[in-house]
């Protein structure tokens, strides 16, 4: 284990050799323009995708109405993890965040760990989206699917690759449309409920009487745990961003803060919904917008083109994720290489100080994931995509260990977890019940085998890294943030 002392500077690496690394030059200096909002909608657009849309009646075909104990569960989970990770990211902002506090914490190879298996589980996901959203649109437009997907990659790399001001703004109105899109449904779902449009009376409560509370008794909120236990994953990517805000500390504490309720609202606020207005023996999966049950809802309000529409708010919400996990990928990468965890050439920068070369290679394996998922060789998707839905198990479980090491060296965060001294110990014990309930689910237990042998594999291979001196940037706007936060003095671990 290294040692304990910790530096504030946010892209400034921590592992292995002495404190007089040469510093880069600017080319490889992230810039700043992000502000809270973006933040904010960043995390929305991550999180708030194609598994709301088509996905959330798995949970609620397992447990009936009594989803809404599963996803209080999960969401108190994560509400204490974003804490704890929003408290270290607003004290020592750095694009390779939970990372970065890992390597702090228990040395080089859990920020190696970190790093890489988070890097991976965005390059899936960016290729189950951009997989998703050329598939309808290919149906649209009567054209092969690679050209929908070219056109579109094409185009969010282009907005990848400018200042990230400017790609912040494209997101945040990227983001918001679907939160009118859900906000409206909420309010069309309500007015159903209460009978204030023609096309139903007051409904009540009569599904759920139907069904009872739990149908499926606890084994079915077990099983609805584990389908909703990883729907709100992916705001981590809001902390990676912090490091490119104009006030870390400050864009942090306001993300973190609204996030989380935001998400609340729109996932047990659409559930809820759901659970009230459609019987439930017709609630399931969908693989199409016109199975989901936001569909179906807006059909019982008499919305022509329901499903059409329906099918463009999931390409939004694909293509909006996509374009988050791009970014969240490229600044994982850059860090990785300030480490010296990846080649040097993937900290350079562009005229608009983004790592130009890091988004390239992040767009590069989004198309070999895409590619992968239509080869399909036997075994092999099944083992990655099993990897992938374990990866956020060992992300939640290394930040919250990161934070119990690193509590006691951080002062004066613009984020505090209440109840410091018990909150972690309790959701690592949460945590820790989650993958073992994990492991004795037969659908589950492959996630947790597979992301443990990936997790071995990316260990051993932190070990050929482990003596390589890493780059220090010097001047990036993210360090002087942070050093107008905390004077601190620098030690290299």
């Amino acid at each position: 284990m290294s040692g304990s002392s910790i530096t504030p500077a946010s892209n400034q690496p921590t592992h292995g050799g002495a404190d007089t690394h040469g510093s880069a030059d600017a080319a490889s200096e992230l810039g700043s323009g992000l502000k809270s909002r973006h933040l904010t909608l960043m995390g929305l657009g991550t999180a708030v995708g194609a598994g709301l849309f088509l996905g959330v009646g798995v949970g609620i075909r397992a447990a009936g109405p009594a989803i809404l104990i599963a996803y209080v569960i999960a969401g108190a989970i994560v509400i204490s993890v974003m804490r704890m990770l929003g408290e270290m990211a607003a004290a020592r902002p750095s694009s390779g965040s939970f990372a970065t506090y890992g390597r702090q914490a228990f040395g080089h190879w859990a920020g190696f760990l970190l790093g890489w298996i988070y890097w991976f589980l965005l390059i899936m996901a960016c290729g189950a989206e951009i997989t998703g959203a050329s598939a309808i649109m290919a149906g649209w437009f009567d054209v092969p699917q690679w050209l929908p997907a070219l056109i579109v990659v094409s185009i969010l790399t282009a907005v990848n690759l400018a200042q990230v001001k400017g790609f912040g703004e494209f997101e945040y109105w990227f983001a918001m449309i679907k939160i009118v899109v859900i906000l409206a449904f909420l309010v069309i779902g309500t007015a159903l409920w209460l009978g204030l449009l023609p096309a139903s009376g007051f409904v009540g409560f009569d599904n759920v009487r139907e069904s009872g509370f739990a149908p499926n008794g606890l084994t079915g909120i077990a099983a609805g745990l584990l389908a909703v236990a990883f729907a709100f994953g992916g705001i981590e990517v809001v902390t990676i961003a912090a490091a490119e805000s104009e006030n870390p500390a400050e864009s942090v504490k306001r993300a973190v803060n609204s996030i989380i309720w935001r998400i609340a609202l729109f996932y047990v606020g659409s559930v809820v919904i759901i659970i009230l207005l459609l019987p439930f023996a017709q609630i399931d999966g969908a693989d199409t917008a016109a199975e989901s049950p936001f569909t179906q809802v807006l059909d019982m309000a008499n919305i022509p083109g329901a499903a059409g529409f329906m099918e463009a708010v999931i390409v939004l919400a694909l293509l909006s994720a996509f374009n988050a996990q791009i970014y969240g990928t490229s600044r994982l990468a850059y860090q990785q290489a300030l480490e010296g965890d990846a080649p040097r050439w993937m900290a350079k920068t562009n005229a608009n100080a983004v790592p130009t070369n890091s988004v390239l290679v992040s767009v590069f394996f989004a198309f070999v994931a895409v590619g992968l998922q239509w080869w399909n060789p036997p075994g092999m998707i099944d083992f990655i995509m099993a990897a992938t839905g374990g990866c956020l198990i060992v992300t939640w479980i290394m930040i919250t260990l990161s934070y119990i090491k690193l509590h006691p060296e951080i002062q004066g965060s613009a984020v505090q977890v209440r109840g410091a001294s018990w909150v972690p110990w309790v959701t690592l014990v949460a945590l820790l019940g989650l993958t073992g309930l994990m492991l004795f689910d037969d659908s589950s237990r492959s996630q947790v085998i597979a992301v443990s042998v990936l997790s071995a594999i990316l260990i051993a291979l932190s070990f050929t890294t482990r003596n390589t001196p890493p780059l220090a940037p010097a001047n990036s706007a993210a360090n002087s943030a942070t050093r107008a936060h905390a004077e601190t003095p620098k030690t290299v671990l």
